[in-house]
């Protein structure tokens, strides 16, 4: 819902970081690294180290801001790197969660993740063909000016509200069940508004 307007200010605040720390890097290890701590992330979870777990996690969404600025910062950009930063991303949305409830190892945990995927699985269909249509059709990424390699069409779930998310589960891991359920809720509504749009506009 806000990442459009988030991508700025964090651009700005990553930049230095890139030009100093890590010039020399190349963004695909950067991408790398953050799908290695974002799965060490989700098993820290599911040995119930959550404190652990939460660092690791901000770490993750630290470095997988980076890439893509050391990318633009130093004209690196490609297809195959947002191609795997998409990829990667993916597989840690779905191994945090995976490892909390494996952690907690409860019948309502795992039914309350198994419709966190389900949403996750729906919603990620709607946004990722919607965007290969607005390329299609000249409504790219490039021709809005966006920083990403493909557009990304907004929601009431973005990046932004993952992120908090994920927070809360590994803050409030008690909590989990019920912060499942309203994620899976507030992401099918995503996928929904998606649809309604697509009817309107995909003539």
């Amino acid at each position: 819902m806000i990442d459009k307007v988030l991508r700025y200010p964090k651009e700005h605040i990553l930049a230095p970081v890139a030009g100093r720390l890590l010039h020399s890097v190349h963004p695909t290890v950067v991408t790398v690294a953050a799908c290695v701590v974002g799965l060490a992330s989700a098993g820290a979870a599911w040995q119930q180290l959550y404190g652990l777990g939460l660092g690791l996690w901000a770490l993750n969404r630290v470095l997988d801001g980076l890439d893509g600025t050391i990318a633009r910062l130093y004209n690196k950009q490609s297809d195959l790197g947002g191609y795997l930063d998409i990829v990667l991303d993916t597989l840690v949305y779905a191994a945090v969660p995976l490892g909390l409830a494996l952690g907690v190892n409860t019948i309502a945990g795992y039914m309350s993740l198994a419709l966190l995927f389900s949403s996750f699985y729906i919603n990620g269909a709607s946004w990722m063909y919607m965007a290969a249509l607005m390329e299609k059709r000249q409504h790219g990424a490039s021709e809005q000016g966006e920083m990403t390699t493909i557009t990304m069409p907004g929601g009431l779930i973005e990046g932004a509200e993952t992120i908090a998310f994920y927070i809360l589960f590994l803050l409030f891991p008690g909590a989990m069940v019920p912060l499942f359920l309203l994620m899976a809720l507030l992401v099918f509504v995503t996928a929904v508004q998606r649809l309604v749009w697509a009817i309107r506009y995909l003539r």
